[in-house]
């Protein structure tokens, strides 16, 4: 009988340096050490260890380079950050199997996620949309924003920062829809973790005796999710860790992303935002509500026109 392994397949390194909520500060979108989010993942009982940082994959290479003997179980991956043309919405792809190669191609294409889609699909390597809903407000009509789904292998019916209702929502789209390739939607799920308190708390589970084995079978949608989803504490939880980490970089003990003046501008300012740090709660608050009602509006848009849930592919 194969066995089944775990693999938390959406997680944060200090290499996703992205974060532009106060772009002028220049922290980090996560401060988390590849080698300690490898210790943590296997510690929660993660089969094996998946990188999937922001636009890069320096966190998945740095850990393999310092850790050369848990090569077989690394999945090096990135979250590609990407745009629909119609709407501007952002979009991200979560690709599994990442090359150096495959990441330099890609990059000039973001602009246009379906560009991204198709290198990959040339390239043969799985990958997911990822958070579903996460960034669309609506500025596109649904039924052209879902056809996202007809360019993509997977989606994550599972994230860890998500509410259950939107991950719910996603889980029943990928059960049902029928790409007009053909086929069906396979099912990743992970914790989007940006500290390690979540790392592994969310994962896919899927048949195989090796790295391979169980990519093959999340591929053929033998992928189940498991764990925990989200909601506000997750969001701010990660925020507050992230502000942290920042704060203690700014004092030495981490990475000397800001020098000069600056880095003494951004200590003073800091320091002035501490009678506001319940912002970060509030904003998680806020954000948790909004996507609790694009979720019901989607779902009720999706049960007044059925066919749109199901996809190209399905009978009328």
């Amino acid at each position: 009988m194969t066995p089944t392994l775990r693999a938390d397949l959406h997680v944060h390194t200090c290499h996703s340096t992205r974060n532009d909520t106060l772009p002028f500060l220049r922290s980090r979108d996560c401060y988390s050490r590849p080698e300690d989010v490898y210790r943590v993942a296997r510690a929660r009982g993660m089969d094996l260890v998946a990188i999937t940082d922001h636009d890069s994959i320096d966190g998945a290479l740095e850990l393999l380079e310092r850790r050369p003997d848990a090569a077989a179980g690394v999945i090096i991956g990135e979250e590609v950050t990407c745009r629909l043309p119609d709407g501007g919405i952002e979009v991200h792809l979560g690709v599994y199997g990442m090359t150096e190669a495959l990441h330099r191609d890609i990059q000039p294409l973001r602009d246009n996620v379906f560009d991204v889609a198709a290198r990959l699909r040339e390239a043969g390597v799985f990958f997911a949309l990822n958070h579903l809903l996460h960034f669309y407000r609506g500025q596109a009509p649904l039924d052209a924003y879902l056809r996202l789904l007809d360019e993509v292998p997977a989606l994550e019916v599972r994230n860890g920062t998500m509410l259950e209702a939107h991950n719910g929502l996603v889980e029943m789209l990928a059960a049902r829809w029928r790409p007009a390739a053909g086929g069906r939607l396979a099912a990743v799920a992970g914790s989007d973790a940006h500290t390690l308190r979540r790392v592994g708390l969310t994962w896919t589970s899927a048949p195989g005796r090796t790295r391979e084995e169980f990519l093959d079978g999340v591929r053929a949608g033998l992928g189940r999710p498991g764990g925990r989803h989200g909601g506000v504490g997750a969001v701010a939880g990660d925020a507050y860790g992230v502000v942290r980490s920042y704060v203690a970089a700014l004092a030495g003990f981490g990475p000397r992303d800001v020098r000069s003046w600056r880095r003494a501008a951004c200590l003073a300012f800091s320091a002035a935002a501490l009678p506001m740090q319940f912002l970060p709660l509030a904003v998680a608050a806020s954000r948790k509500g909004r996507e609790r009602r694009e979720v019901r509006r989607a779902r009720a848009r999706m049960l007044s026109a059925p066919p749109l849930a199901l996809g190209a592919g399905a009978d009328a």
